[in-house]
């Protein structure tokens, strides 16, 4: 949509004097404009026309413009709401706008303020939709969508994180569990970065010893840099630093500190500077606690903090995951991906996944390895070294069993407050009432 196209305003009121005198002035002020007289016609017309901005009187029968606005909230590309009312009073306003309004006018409206606030109003509403498609084509050129893989929304904000933080050289710690892919991030980070072809040096921070630490990673006065040296410039990824040994900390401290290294045997330092990235599969602050990891390590390598979600957290993405694998494990050993079937999908959102992405692409793997023997299941890939006797039988009886053990967490989560634990679950109090009876479950015996 060009800069120069008219604003569009979707007006909902159920006053027909009010929608011709609102349709008067804003295409008198060149706006392009369609009327609604109810609010619960709206939805069925987003689905085939996206205004710049809505405008909605509050009090109409049926749904009102707080309905409208609570439905709005559900949907991720709603245009931004102007709440306008004859019957408004500031509680009403207040909570409105806290609720999601952009603006809440009264009646009778002045009309510089009202198209002043459309203004505004549509004006952030096109550079969201620029944002978006700046985003997107960032995802295209980067590839980070084809990275990061999924489209759950804890990942789409983890790809969003990634690109804002891609050209900043303040220190990232990467949190996540085994096989979430820290170190997929890490590279992406890099790669995205101001320069990309700059050395990029992984260090597995388990693996060093303080005995060696210095000749290995700092170099010798008579023999070629150490790595530290040749990767000077460029971003120096410590992985799983928890696991580094305490007095290795040390002096990875001081060369993030001082900028400099001291080769063995030299008399004078030499100056190094690097991008730090560093990722823990621990939480950070216990391995402090316990004393496994140096506080003032930590303070230096946690300016900024990204959680990678397990994927047990993010079962929306299994399928598209897993397809992703079967069909890459597929070219490599020169077969057909197999097909997943409704038992191969109920065993997928059984399983907990603790060795996450990873352990998924071991299965996909495993998987294809049988279907060239003309045999095999995507059940038997995941049992391996699991009984699978307690998988439910059909998906509805997986997603069954996944919404019991999901909707029981919350309840005990938030202490049976059942209008927190439909906040919590992004349903309706209704709809977890109904799903409890459904389900079978039995909320004093949950507490």
């Amino acid at each position: 949509m060009s800069e120069h196209t008219p604003f569009s305003v979707l007006v909902v009121d159920d006053d027909k004097l009010m929608r011709k005198s609102l349709l008067a002035l804003l295409e008198a002020a060149g706006w392009r404009v369609e009327t609604l007289s109810r609010a619960a016609q709206v939805q069925e017309h987003l689905s085939h026309s996206v205004p710049d901005v809505i405008l909605s009187d509050v009090r109409m029968p049926g749904m009102s413009g707080l309905d409208l606005l609570a439905q709005l909230t559900t949907m991720e590309t709603a245009p931004p709401l102007v709440l306008i009312s004859a019957h408004g009073d500031i509680p009403m306003a207040v909570q409105a706008v806290q609720d999601g309004a952009y603006s809440f006018l009264e009646k009778p409206y002045e009309p510089r303020r009202l198209l002043s606030v459309l203004q505004n109003a549509a004006e952030r509403a096109r550079m969201r939709q620029s944002n978006a498609r700046l985003t997107a084509r960032l995802y295209e050129l980067s590839g980070l969508d084809r990275i990061v893989l999924g489209q759950s929304r804890e990942i789409q904000a983890l790809r969003q994180d990634i690109l804002t933080l891609a050209d900043i050289d303040a220190p990232i710690l990467l949190r996540g569990e085994t096989g979430t892919g820290k170190d997929l991030c890490a590279r992406a980070l890099h790669d995205l970065g101001p320069s990309p072809d700059v050395p990029f040096l992984a260090v597995n921070c388990a693996s060093l010893s303080a005995e060696t630490f210095e000749a290995d990673m700092f170099g010798t006065d008579a023999a070629q840099g150490g790595r530290l040296l040749m990767a000077a410039g460029g971003t120096l990824y410590l992985d799983e630093i928890c696991a580094c040994p305490m007095p290795v900390q040390a002096k990875l401290l001081r060369v993030i500190e001082d900028k400099e290294i001291l080769p063995v045997g030299a008399a004078r330092p030499v100056s190094v500077s690097f991008r730090i990235i560093a990722s823990t599969n621990e939480d950070p602050d216990k391995a402090v606690n316990a004393g496994n990891l140096r506080a003032d390590l930590l303070y230096r390598l946690n300016t900024v903090e990204l959680d990678l979600p397990p994927l047990r957290q993010r079962r929306d993405d299994l399928a598209l995951l897993t397809r992703h694998f079967l069909n890459q494990a597929g070219r490599i050993y020169d077969i057909a991906p197999p097909d997943l079937s409704h038992d191969d999908l109920a065993a997928l959102l059984a399983h907990d996944w603790p060795g996450n992405v990873r352990e998924l692409r071991h299965v996909c793997e495993r998987r294809c390895l049988a279907a060239r023997r003309g045999s095999g299941s995507m059940v038997e890939a995941i049992r391996r070294d699991h009984t699978m006797e307690d998988v439910p039988t059909t998906l509805r009886d997986a997603v069954a069993a996944f919404e019991r053990e999901l909707i029981a967490k919350a309840i005990r989560d938030h202490q049976g407050r059942m209008d927190d634990t439909a906040e919590a679950l992004g349903i309706g109090r209704r709809t977890l009432n109904e799903k409890i009876v459904k389900l079978d479950l039995d909320k004093d015996a949950l507490l």
